[in-house]
């Protein structure tokens, strides 16, 4: 009975592009949470700086960034927290905090209002990036509504989901955190 099961779970898991290979190097991770701790920070900054100015603005930046880093160490200590089961997607980690029925009912309505609410946030900010970036190389040339920047904007994010797996796409994401440093 808990071999089908397992191996139950393990047919899951190959399937999954995400746990298919897992063959990544550390640096791969390294580049991914650089750009998701770093990145979301950079786009934010200059209007967190315009609206709020440099003290409140450095500081509600500075407490993102410890909430983000709080966050990313407690889901490296849990990945692995209890001997011999893996921890791979925040609904199986709250099915074990919470039980098998409730974790879900918990963990999966804030994980969709979260990526949903990324998602909106990234492709209307990457649409503004993508219009400032295009009055500002050719400030002679017709004007683009900001609606067709997010659907440009979308377009590219859509063709980058096709790939099958973040190592895919480590060049992308290497890239996107030297950005963010430099």
């Amino acid at each position: 009975m808990a071999s089908d099961t397992v191996a139950k779970k393990k047919g899951i898991d190959d399937w999954l592009p995400v746990t298919a290979s897992r063959n990544a190097k550390w640096w791969y991770s390294a580049f991914h949470n650089l750009t998701a701790m770093v990145g979301a920070g950079v786009l934010s900054l200059p209007y967190a700086m315009s609206m709020m100015g440099w003290g409140p603005g450095s500081t509600v930046l500075i407490l993102s960034w410890i909430i983000t880093l709080f966050t990313l160490w407690q889901m490296v200590e849990m990945h692995e927290m209890v001997p011999g089961v893996r921890f791979d997607r925040y609904h199986e980690l709250g099915q074990h905090a919470f039980g098998e029925k409730l974790g879900l009912y918990i963990v999966v309505p804030q994980q969709l209002l979260v990526e949903v609410g990324t998602c909106i946030a990234y492709m209307v900010t990457g649409g503004k990036s993508l219009q400032k970036f295009y009055d500002t190389v050719c400030p002679t040339c017709q004007h683009i509504r900001t609606s067709y920047w997010i659907v440009i904007f979308g377009s590219l994010n859509f063709a980058l989901c096709q790939f099958p797996s973040f190592n895919s796409i480590s060049a992308i994401s290497f890239a996107a955190a030297v950005m963010s440093i430099a």
